[in-house]
């Protein structure tokens, strides 16, 4: 079924609900999903709204402008409309760990996920047999400090090249310059554990075990030029206990880091999204 998702953003005021749902109906526009929220500490409305396209009366590339005219102009406000076909395209950013690329592929492959995977790019080899054996094209790209700036701009080269949508980075184990991110605002989409900045450094379970900590989780974040410090998408915990070795809090770790990403993924394709400052609305 092909559908439409409008996500709305503007100032509070009353008549909102009102004027989106009469353009829709106005238009023959059968309502599947409608979700709306009010941050009163700015007095920001948010709304997200998806509705059937087979009976609309308005072409697709008209609705857009359609709904500036009728709609939006009259209330100073921001929107972006979106279109479950074709399929957004995908890439994905791996180092070493394997946990999170095989998740995703696998929910990939399966049809969890509906999306196109067009390249992985990594910067080591290791998990290039685990990507082509899914016919993916895979990239290998090392970087280090004196070739950075190249090896970004072969990076987004690539990347323009495959019509790529958004990127995960699924456990990259390298820093996006600010420069690479501009190209993809909220469009990039990190995994980590959730300790930080408590334990920092190539081996945070340990050295959360070393400190004796009762829960552990992980945090998908729209990456911003402030490391580890974007909008989070999304979240989760996992309890531990005193006879968890650090071996356990790993996978345990990485169990979380799976399903929160996978969710991060999910809501970002199906638009469920509204990044706003440094905070999201995520509409369930």
């Amino acid at each position: 079924m092909e559908k439409a998702i409008l996500i709305i953003q503007c100032k509070d005021q009353k008549g909102i609900v009102a004027k989106v749902s009469d353009f829709l109906y106005k238009y023959q526009g059968n309502i599947l999903e409608i979700d709306q929220h009010v941050d009163k500490e700015i007095g920001m409305f948010f709304m997200r709204a998806s509705w059937e396209l087979e009976s609309f009366a308005i072409k697709k590339e008209q609705i857009a402008k359609t709904f500036e005219i009728e709609v939006s102009r009259l209330l100073d406000m921001k929107f972006d409309l979106y279109f479950n076909t074709p399929k957004p395209r995908m890439a994905l950013f791996v180092s070493k760990l394997s946990h999170c690329l095989f998740d995703i592929l696998s929910r990939y492959y399966s049809g969890q996920l509906e999306v196109e995977i067009p390249l992985v790019i990594s910067n080591h080899l290791d998990l290039k047999p685990v990507v082509t054996s899914f016919r993916i094209p895979f990239y290998y790209l090392p970087v280090d400090k004196s070739n950075k700036e190249n090896v970004e701009k072969e990076q987004i080269a690539l990347l323009k090249q495959h019509k790529v949508d958004f990127i995960v980075l699924a456990r990259y184990m390298q820093i996006l310059s600010e420069r690479f991110i501009q190209h993809f605002p909220n469009q990039v989409i990190n995994i980590h554990h959730s300790f930080l900045p408590a334990f920092v450094g190539a081996k945070p379970y340990h050295a959360a075990y070393e400190r004796g900590v009762k829960i552990i989780g992980a945090t998908a974040h729209y990456v911003t030029e402030e490391l580890d410090a974007g909008p989070i998408i999304e979240q989760e915990v996992a309890r531990v206990r005193h006879h968890n070795s650090p071996a356990d809090l790993v996978q345990i770790g990485q169990d979380v880091e799976k399903v929160v990403l996978s969710k991060a993924i999910k809501y970002h394709l199906e638009r469920k999204i509204l990044a706003y400052g440094n905070k999201t609305v995520i509409f369930y």
